[in-house]
């Protein structure tokens, strides 16, 4: 990395003085102790103060430790499980049960590699959907047997690649975010080096999301969001800048919840001196869950998620919206009849609601397939005009009815009472009759 080239020159003319020193039998302890505090303040100024873009590089480091260097280092056993029950495995996804102080957990991280032989392997840490499939599969044993799910994202994001949309990318993710909600044990996730996109969402819906402090996260790499918005990848550093992706800015945006401190010189310099930072933040959170009911750790997951965002979403009574808002803030919260969350009980009544009425849209829709699916024309009330015009021949028919029936109780009023039979139908409608009595003009004024 450019920025870490002054650094590096200086960590060799010390190896440089200490070899000549040894080899001359000369005492420069002091100079080389001298040089080494300049290094370790230069070195701290430098990480002080790294640019998005720079924090970046360091998070894509090919020395930062993987998925598999963590596991086996921070736990005190570790024994990894392959196979997603359909006959498929992904490299890129590595799952396996760990135990630390006795305890058991299931591991899930995304792998990298170390070179190009070990990134094609593994497929540069882009899972397929077999891949986040298998991770499923897992996650519901951990769940299953009640072990802490700990997941470990570093990817730039899910494969995209023709293979992978033919086997269902898009569900394999989507069913993964579905089911983590779900889950009855607690979820610590722990983004690593880079999290991208919704392949690192698939395995990141815990109840507490740690970060690394070099760390990044991301809805786009920045290169994919600068071609996407200025048609060039020059731009993308800017795009770095405004996607918010370091580990302090999530955390203030409350999409992280703590950030896991690194060596000076990150984890890439030093990957000894980062296992017992995340050894230690993994127990300090699975602590906080273990004695937590099982119904408070899927309401606090779930809660957790709910409060993410720049806007809320409540229901309003007379306009007072600032009122309501304090409310909401201040209500207990209720659960629906199916035991989802709400932030009050207005929306879990209206949650409700909307879930019937689309169990009765659903119940309509049975025996008429051929309205589920679009119609290459569309029908005639569908086009562009025809409700109007089909609104309007509705009100003349219902006008039109409503004068008739009129015309019946004046003609039973006036064999009644020896009336005339010349009477005048209500809402301004006319008629005339022919000698028989049968009615052969009806009309009713409409705006039709």
């Amino acid at each position: 990395m450019d920025f870490e080239k002054p650094l590096v020159e200086l960590d060799n003319r010390i190896k440089e003085v200490r070899k000549v020193a040894e080899e001359n039998g000369v005492d420069v302890s002091a100079q080389i102790k001298e040089l080494e505090e300049r290094a370790k303040q230069l070195r701290k100024d430098t990480y002080s103060r790294l640019t998005p873009v720079q924090r970046l590089q360091v998070a894509r480091h090919p020395n930062r430790p993987t998925f598999l260097d963590i596991a086996l280092n921070i736990s005190d056993k570790f024994v990894e499980l392959h196979g997603d029950r359909a006959g498929l495995d992904d490299p890129a996804m590595v799952c396996g049960l760990a135990s630390i102080d006795g305890i058991s957990f299931m591991f899930i991280g995304h792998q990298k590699g170390r070179n190009t032989k070990e990134n094609i392997h593994r497929n540069f840490g882009m899972p397929q959907p077999n891949g986040y499939r298998k991770a499923l599969r897992f996650m519901r044993h951990a769940d299953h047997f009640g072990f802490p799910i700990v997941t470990f994202v570093d990817t730039p994001g899910a494969y995209a690649g023709k293979n992978a949309e033919e086997l269902g990318q898009g569900e394999a993710i989507a069913v993964n975010l579905r089911e983590m909600f779900g889950f009855n044990v607690p979820i610590i996730s722990v983004v690593i080096g880079e999290g991208g996109s919704g392949g690192a969402l698939a395995i990141g819906c815990a109840n507490r999301n740690l970060i690394m402090e070099h760390s990044v996260y991301y809805v786009a790499s920045p290169e994919a969001c600068a071609a996407i918005l200025w048609k060039s990848r020059d731009k993308a550093a800017v795009a770095t800048e405004a996607l918010k992706i370091t580990s302090s800015e999530l955390v203030n945006f409350g999409v992280m919840d703590h950030i896991i401190p690194e060596p000076l010189g990150g984890a890439h310099s030093d990957p000894m001196g980062a296992f017992p930072a995340i050894r230690e933040a993994i127990m300090s959170v699975y602590k906080h869950y273990s004695d937590m009911a099982v119904a408070d750790i899927k309401l606090d997951r779930y809660a957790k998620f709910r409060r993410l965002g720049q806007y809320e979403e409540f229901l309003v009574h007379g306009g007072q919206w600032k009122e309501a808002r304090e409310e909401r803030k201040n209500a207990k919260g209720a659960y629906t009849k199916v035991g989802t969350w709400a932030a009050s009980e207005d929306e879990a009544r209206m949650i409700e609601l909307v879930a019937d009425a689309d169990e009765e849209w659903e119940e309509s829709l049975k025996g008429k397939e051929q309205w589920i699916k679009k119609p290459l024309q569309p029908p005639g009330l569908m086009r562009s005009g025809m409700m109007e015009t089909a609104a309007a021949m509705m009100e003349v028919r219902r006008r039109t009815i409503e004068a008739i029936e009129e015309r019946k109780r004046a003609q039973a009023a006036a064999e009644e009472g020896g009336q005339d039979d010349n009477l005048q139908p209500a809402n301004g409608g006319s008629y005339s009759q022919s000698s028989n009595g049968a009615t052969q003009h009806v009309s009713a004024d409409s705006t039709a």
